[in-house]
């Protein structure tokens, strides 16, 4: 069973940063797909970033050049870095693999 733990979220400052972990278990990260979503209040769970298991990474148009996702195999770990944080990445994040559980999300709050 493929099951993924988030962790990293917290309160910060508009222009703030912070690295947000997804830990994955009965799985090697490296050999599928990781993604990130989002999930604001009375929304939609949305698409941020991906990464394949070839290292193609994707991303939404309004996190681009200020979010990163990135691996660490050896840690079977998927990272997202994000930068230059706005009031309006204010979700609940979330990361998944195909076949993967979706797990509880951690808490991201900018403050303008």
């Amino acid at each position: 069973q493929v099951q993924v733990v988030e962790s990293g979220g917290g309160l910060v400052q508009a222009g703030g940063s912070l690295r947000l972990s997804c830990i994955v278990s009965g799985r090697i990260v490296s050999g599928y797909p990781v993604a990130w979503y989002r999930q604001a209040p009375g929304k939609q769970r949305d698409f941020v970033a991906s990464i394949s298991s070839s290292g193609t990474t994707r991303y939404t148009d309004p996190v681009k050049g200020r979010f990163t996702i990135s691996r660490d195999n050896a840690k079977n770990t998927v990272y997202l870095q994000m930068n230059s944080l706005k009031p309006e990445d204010t979700a609940v994040y979330y990361c998944n693999s195909p076949g993967a559980s979706w797990g509880q999300g951690t808490q991201v709050s900018v403050s303008s």
